[in-house]
């Protein structure tokens, strides 16, 4: 008897869960909408241990994430819309599309025939997929549930594939002191309107993330590893003042900050 595969064995065991008369009660009253925050959880906690290198913990979160494909994927099959294979071989599909310069034909000396172009093929698919009577816009599959850095990211680099975009850093930079006079100025006036303040740091932030890509970082990560370096240096804060039998409440601006000063003093020696 030829031995069941892993990825086989896995495919029955969500069918089993979701079995109407022997299935587990909580997988059997989920819905597409409802495992939404389960599978966003599974990508960060992904993310997580990807930048922590722990590559048992990398192996253990891919496995959470491939079962929410799998989740998704048997919902789908009860729906009679799509199964797993058919997300396979649409996502193999996808790829040798796109690469015609890896896949396509080649001449005598093994060379391809046709030249990558990815944003050039994606705007053939987006074509393809709008209705008749509906304009196509470069941005029309740019998902609006992307959190708002990668978002903004997405559409500024589409803008960019076209040519909407400054080809030097310096107005970058400019424009983003621009945004941040604007929000100033908002926020100094005598009658505030939160509204509008609102608006410009959207717009400042918008910038910053300009400002990002065009120096080659990525909003997103940058953002997380910041949060991280905050985080570490404010618990180191809190342990100074507890070894001093204070706490935060008890403490002034000016001995937090000065011990702010001395914790990134000491990473910078620890650095040398």
């Amino acid at each position: 008897m030829k031995k069941m595969s892993r990825m086989q064995e896995l495919l029955e065991i969500m069918a089993t869960l979701r079995d109407p008369n022997n299935g587990c009660p909580w997988d059997k009253k989920q819905t597409f909408d409802s495992i939404i925050p389960y599978t966003i959880e599974e990508t960060f906690e992904t993310v997580d241990a990807i930048e922590r290198q722990d590559w048992a913990d990398v192996r253990d979160e891919l496995g959470d994430l491939l079962f929410q494909i799998v989740f998704y994927s048997q919902l789908g099959k009860e729906q009679g819309d799509f199964d797993f294979d058919d997300v396979v071989g649409a996502i193999c599909d996808k790829l040798v599309r796109r690469h015609p310069h890896v896949f396509g034909e080649k001449d005598a000396d093994g060379n391809p025939l046709q030249e990558a172009d990815w944003e050039g093929i994606k705007a053939q698919e987006r074509a393809k997929k709008a209705a008749p009577d509906v304009a196509v816009s470069l941005l029309d599959d740019v998902p609006s549930a992307l959190p708002a850095l990668g978002r903004a990211t997405k559409i500024q680099k589409r803008c960019a594939s076209v040519g909407f975009d400054w080809d030097a850093i310096g107005p970058v930079a400019e424009k983003v002191q621009e945004e941040l006079e604007e929000v100033m100025e908002e926020a100094l006036m005598v009658d505030v309107n939160q509204a509008r303040i609102d608006e410009e740091v959207g717009d400042l932030l918008f910038a910053v993330v300009n400002l990002a890509r065009h120096v080659g970082t990525n909003p997103e990560s940058a953002l997380r590893k910041a949060n991280l370096k905050f985080e570490k240096r404010f618990r180191q804060i809190e342990m100074k003042l507890r070894e001093n039998g204070k706490n935060l409440q008890e403490s002034q601006t000016d001995e937090l900050e000065n011990l702010w000063q001395q914790v990134k003093r000491d990473e910078g020696n620890k650095a040398m």
